[in-house]
């Protein structure tokens, strides 16, 4: 048994001095055969604790039904982090942030209009509790009161950004306490007056977030929070990308010697992120600054380990400052992952996603088009369809708040694109037989941060034909959860315009991670033996998706592509470089 304590501004381990050196590396960004070689890598930097968020919509995925299974094994990840030698601290909030998909609040919770998320309302609190009561039983036996390797657990995430609700934060702190946790509860947010007014809660630790000026930061937490633990419990020594902008990299020399100046005054410091790791699926999250804004597949961060867990730079600088503090032994690392190149696939088989529906999907027929959410599906695309009298004059065709992203076919034909950015309408006619129109909509990844957290996704009000709304609508959703139902031809037709999958193989006889370039394609998913990589798109800045060795096989494999455009090439490549722009 051991328990970390706080008395005035110092932390103690089993009534010792404690200086918490901690990385953070979410389980749910990374293989699970993999958890082991990134958390040696944490240990062989010098570093005595592993953080984690806790993704409540990859363990809940639907209301009631709960999965800890696979890359969802929290227990595991945390005993092979035991295994290894380090404490864990837990991060088990409702809302996470962390640039993942509504900052990871189950997209169901978003079914009910009258929701009310992050506040004390009752028909979301008891979605809250029900979970609780699922996940904090199985953390009960890890907690470092009870044996384990867990040391503390976060009550809320920078709430002070989004609310003051103290109401909500007593409950979830009580209820924490009320199923068992015993160790020391924390909050963090960023170092302002509205935010540590807002987000903290008594009784509880305050800790700070922040990638600079830690002086200045800390002596926001010491004005608020006098005789208190300097602790920063993100401490961002990287930065995430949004698809069409540059990648971000931050000098490993600057990271190290910020880090150095607060362990050398006693400071307790928590790295955001150590190993990002991938944002696979459709996992990724979005930001909101006057325009939606999707996160990228790679969660690199450009951290000490890379998304492909290789030695970086910075893990080296990092290393070395720690050395001049404390002896912490000679650098020994797991062997290192090959890095393999597969060569070109040739993409010989293909179905238009209009000839799959029947297989991949079930009709459901509206008066009126609905969110994802109010038709049951989390993530994805949604096929909106339905059938215009004629004859009509060219008219602007609108979609009164479309989320994200719509590519409109009338009689099957792609006419162009409508989104929440620029393309806000098309002009298209009508013949005088009639015409089909349909609107494949893309859910981009919902906001995980600030106000514009209600980001529900689909055609959210409706779809105008000049100034008259169109009703009667026969609706598919689209997961992409059952590809293997999939009926692949050989590519005799090319299917023009059309939104299509491509089925190429490949056999492997050494197993390693290598990289999927598409050079000439534009924009779609990847999945590889039914695993979904994650998204593309030609607009960057990341060029390639990682692919971990461990979904592979030996043998045949089958890679899927999902294009929503024409494109140039019918190959791609498997690469040992990764291209994050």
């Amino acid at each position: 048994m051991s328990n970390l304590t706080v008395k005035g501004k110092d932390l103690y381990l089993n009534g010792e001095p404690f200086q918490l050196i901690s990385g953070a590396i979410h389980y749910f960004r990374i293989v699970p055969e993999y958890w082991e070689d990134r958390l040696l890598k944490l240990k062989a930097c010098g570093f005595n604790c592993v953080e984690t968020y806790v993704a409540w919509n990859l363990h809940e995925p639907k209301e009631g039904e709960f999965n800890f299974s696979g890359i969802a094994d929290i227990e595991k990840f945390i005993r092979v982090a035991e295994k290894v030698g380090l404490y864990v601290i837990v991060r088990p909030s409702p809302y996470i942030c962390a640039e993942w998909e509504f900052g990871g609040l189950p997209a169901w919770l978003l079914a009910d209009r009258n929701m009310r998320v992050r506040s004390y309302y009752e028909p979301f609190l008891e979605k809250v509790d029900r979970y609780y009561d699922v996940l904090l039983e199985k953390m009960h036996p890890l907690l470092s009161t009870n044996g384990g390797p867990i040391i503390a657990m976060q009550v809320e995430n920078e709430y002070g950004s989004f609310g003051n609700d103290k109401a909500y934060l007593k409950h979830l702190r009580d209820g924490m306490i009320s199923r068992g946790i015993d160790v020391l509860l924390f909050t963090s947010d960023g170092p302002s007056d509205l935010m540590l007014k807002g987000g903290t809660v008594e009784n509880v630790l305050a800790t700070v977030n922040f990638g600079s000026r830690p002086e200045e930061a800390f002596g926001k937490l010491q004005e608020h929070f006098p005789d208190t633990p300097n602790i920063v419990m993100e401490y961002w020594n990287g930065w995430f990308d949004h698809w069409g902008e540059e990648h971000h990299t931050r000098d490993p020399h600057e990271t190290a010697k910020t880090f150095f100046e607060m362990i050398e005054q006693g400071n307790s410091v928590n790295f955001y992120m150590f190993h990002g790791g991938t944002n696979f699926g459709f996992y990724n999250g979005a930001n909101y600054d006057g325009k939606h804004l999707p996160t990228v597949t790679s969660y690199d961060y450009d951290c000490p380990i890379s998304e492909a867990g290789d030695i970086t730079p910075k893990f080296y600088a990092v290393r070395e400052a720690l050395a001049k503090l404390r002896d912490i032994g000679e650098l020994v690392l797991p062997a290192p992952i090959p890095k393999i190149s597969y060569g070109s696939i040739k993409m010989e088989e293909s179905i238009s996603l209009f000839d799959a529906l029947e297989n991949i999907s079930q009709p459901i027929r509206r008066a009126n088009p609905e969110t994802m959410e109010e038709l049951g599906q989390n993530y994805g695309f949604t096929l909106y369809q339905t059938f215009i009298n004629g004859p009509h004059e060219k008219a602007p065709l609108t979609i009164k708040d479309v989320k994200d992203r719509a590519l409109v076919f009338v009689n099957r034909q792609y006419i162009g694109l409508i989104d929440q950015w620029d393309n806000n309408s098309l002009d298209i006619e009508i013949p005088k037989e009639g015409a089909t129109l349909e609107i494949l909509v893309e859910n981009m990844g919902r906001v995980n941060y600030g106000p514009e957290l209600y980001d529900k996704k689909g055609i959210t009000r409706g779809v105008r034909f000049h100034y008259q709304f169109l009703f009667d609508w026969t609706i598919y959703t689209l997961p992409l959860d059952n590809i293997e139902q999939l009926v692949f031809k050989k590519d005799a037709v090319k299917h023009k315009g059309l939104p299509t999958f491509y089925r190429g193989k490949f056999d492997v006889e050494e197993i390693g991670d290598t990289f999927v370039e598409l050079p000439g394609w534009k924009k779609g998913v990847v999945f590889i033996n039914g695993f979904n990589l994650g998204r593309y798109w030609e607009v960057g800045p990341q060029e390639t998706l990682y692919l971990p060795g461990p979904l592979l096989k030996k043998g045949e494999n089958e890679l899927i592509v999902f294009e929503l455009h024409e494109h140039e090439n019918d190959s791609i490549s498997l690469i040992n470089e990764h291209k994050l722009g």
